[in-house]
Parts: C-alpha cells; sequence; structure tokens
C-alpha cells in the first residue's frame, strides 16, 4: 500500500509542478491545488497509516496499545485542508479579477500590459 501511496504523491507533485510551469493562470491556480493535495496525503503517509486501529483510547484502559497511528499529521492535514481552501478561494476571486481587467489569463500578457 505504501509502494501505491508513494507513486500517488509523485504522479500528483509531478502533475502541479507541470501545471505551474504553464502561462494560464487557472492552470496555475489548479497546479497548486494538487501540490496541496499531494502534501496532505504526503503528511498523511508518514503518520503511519494502519487499518482497522485508531488513535483513540478505549474506555476499558487506560493506555493506547501499539501499534496505534500518531493523530499528530491527521490534525495537521485538517488544519491544512482549511488553509488550502480557503487561499484557493482567495486566488479564484483574485483570478477572476485580474481577467475582468485585462481580459486574458495568459500570462505573459499580463506582464505586457504595465506600459
Amino acid at each position: 500500500m505504501e509502494t501505491i501511496l508513494a507513486i500517488v504523491i509523485g504522479v500528483l507533485y509531478a502533475a502541479g509542478l507541470y501545471l505551474i510551469m504553464r502561462r494560464s493562470m487557472v492552470k496555475l491556480v489548479l497546479g497548486l491545488a494538487l501540490i496541496g493535495h499531494a502534501a496532505n496525503l504526503l503528511i498523511f503517509v508518514t503518520g503511519r497509516v494502519q487499518r482497522g486501529s485508531s488513535a483513540v483510547i478505549p474506555p476499558d484502559q487506560t493506555a493506547l496499545i501499539p501499534p496505534y497511528p500518531d493523530p499528530l499529521p491527521q490534525a495537521l492535514i485538517l488544519t491544512a485542508i482549511v488553509i488550502g481552501f480557503g487561499t484557493q478561494a482567495f486566488t479564484i476571486v483574485l483570478l477572476k479579477r485580474a481577467y475582468k481587467v485585462v481580459k486574458t489569463d495568459d500570462m505573459d500578457l499580463m506582464n505586457t500590459t504595465d506600459r
């Protein structure tokens, strides 16, 4: 399972970097979203993904019995998802406003509007 997740993380990073290198601002936003998802998945994998175990102490015990997943990466991912959503929403609004003013989403043409 770790091999498949490693391949998926690599593909997400590669696709995100490819989209960031394009000239369109829409592709830039999509690339940033893909890189954010890849980073979240990478943090999730480092938290020792295990099927059938949780990081919650049962009511009849006083401590967790190993093996158990680390709850910190899960909390970090939840925080990263919220921050990433806010950043993407702001970027989409900024993209819409820039398109309204410049009438293009091409980054090279946006640079030539400074004259």
